[in-house]
């Protein structure tokens, strides 16, 4: 429901005025697309009011015809890479790259920086790392690795925001995957905790990388078949009812996986599962053999599967999307020269994506039969309260005023050359899509200076 105005804040704004105030002819409030009027104070919404009510602001912003205003996105899954891999992005980079997309709060994953995110010591150092770096809010996921079960409570208490395991190899040594026992003894600790346990579940048994090696994408795909992901699903789902712990399913791929998912959450476990922008916006049939730009693990599949996937987003079978923005040098992605006969074996695994997020999915969205209100929902308030930040990703009385202007209309065609990101290589390269972030603002300051983003902990408001 869309919340209505009301007139005890919207006298008090316009009597002694607010910071800010953003008009909008179209703007995603609640459920709904409204004209309205968004006064903020101190980095928080204090009113949102008529578009024409007359509301006093030391500044005043009004949107133009074809722009809409959104609630900044939330993004739970963004490798950041820094301290250790800095190279392939770091706080800067990727914090710039988030507000540019229309993001304002991310939560960096555990892995690809050195040392991983696994022991509180760690966690201190990361945060020593990206000091007063970041232009948006950032927080932080644990790690569950072998052997550091009993540190999980130390960084639950820290403050982070859950904690992400593998059931196959994560790609970096210094990430060991858990076996089976391993698994359900870092669920049951999750469980103990209260916290909420993120899987990247494929089965190793089912996935054959000697079938990757080479230029051909299908060999890629074949290397890790739709069965490795359903079936360590299905273990996912087993230690979820064993244990009672909270879950949640990373960047799923396999749209067969989506029955047995029904049913869980159907017998009542807290499981939520998100997909990707790749995922929803690439087709396995139009990958150029040697593109490595588009290696993912799991990998973007079949057509079928994407409208499969389309079709469990709309039915609510998945919760989310987030980019699993995951980038690497050039060098990494064997693919210096762009799209010029990259070895799928070799490669890194992941692809950057954090700045066009938001118009991969819309450019894709629009042509099912979604509107802004959906996006919004899958990348902004559904992210944000699955983590516990309910002052997140909404338009709302007591919200942060994190914002961006979307002019959902106009195209353009990605250029790695003008992204923030660290390293210009992306699988978007080329692609023609609908929607331009046009202005960021973090609780109610342009993101457009020096970074005045905030480090975020679990249960804080």
């Amino acid at each position: 429901m869309t919340p209505s105005p009301r007139s005890d804040t919207i006298d008090a704004v316009a009597n002694t005025g607010a910071d800010l105030v953003v008009r909008a002819r179209r703007a995603v409030v609640g459920d709904a697309e409204i004209a309205c009027s968004i006064a903020a104070t101190d980095g928080r919404i204090v009113a949102v009011a008529p578009y024409d009510a007359k509301l006093a602001a030391t500044d005043t912003i009004d949107l133009a015809d074809d722009e809409v205003l959104l609630p900044g996105l939330v993004d739970t899954h963004v490798h950041i890479n820094e301290p250790g891999r800095t190279e392939w992005e770091g706080f800067a980079s990727a914090t710039r790259a988030a507000a540019a997309g229309g993001v304002t709060t991310v939560i960096d994953m555990p892995l690809n920086c050195v040392p991983p995110t696994t022991t509180l010591e760690a966690l201190r150092g990361k945060q020593a790392a990206a000091g007063d770096q970041i232009a948006v809010d950032v927080g932080f996921w644990g790690g569950a690795v072998p052997g550091n079960v009993s540190g999980l409570a130390a960084l639950h208490r820290a403050g982070v925001f859950g904690f992400k395991c593998f059931l196959i190899h994560s790609g970096v040594d210094e990430f060991p995957h858990l076996d089976p026992a391993g698994f359900a003894a870092a669920m049951e600790e999750v469980a103990r905790l209260g916290a909420l346990m993120l899987v990247h579940a494929e089965d190793a048994g089912l996935v054959d990388d000697s079938r990757a090696k080479g230029t051909a994408y299908a060999g890629f795909l074949a290397s890790r078949p739709a069965a490795a992901e359903n079936a360590a699903i299905e273990q996912v789902i087993a230690e979820a009812r064993a244990t009672g712990a909270s879950t949640h399913l990373l960047h799923l791929s396999s749209a067969e996986a989506l029955q047995q998912l029904r049913v869980a959450r159907a017998d009542g476990l807290d499981l939520t599962v998100e997909t990707c922008p790749h995922y929803l916006f690439f087709d396995a049939e139009d990958v150029p053999d040697g593109a490595t730009e588009f290696k993912c693990c799991p990998p973007i599949r079949e057509a079928s599967n994407r409208q499969a996937l389309w079709a469990g987003l709309a039915a609510g079978d998945i919760d989310m999307v987030v980019s699993d923005h995951s980038p690497s040098t050039a060098h990494l992605k064997r693919a210096p020269g762009g799209r010029s006969g990259g070895d799928f074996g070799l490669a890194w695994g992941g692809i950057a994506s954090i700045q066009v997020s938001l118009p991969a999915v819309w450019s894709a969205a629009r042509l099912h039969g979604h509107d802004l209100c959906d996006v919004v929902r899958w990348m902004a308030k559904v992210p944000a309260d699955r983590v516990g930040l309910a002052h997140k990703g909404r338009i709302e009385v007591g919200a942060d005023a994190d914002l961006c202007s979307f002019a959902p209309d106009e195209q353009f065609v990605v250029d790695v050359t003008h992204l923030e990101h660290k390293n210009q290589v992306s699988a978007y390269e080329g692609s023609r899509l609908f929607g331009v972030v046009r202005r960021t603002w973090l609780r109610g300051v342009p993101v457009d200076g020096a970074p005045h983003g905030r480090f975020l902990r679990r249960g804080q408001r």
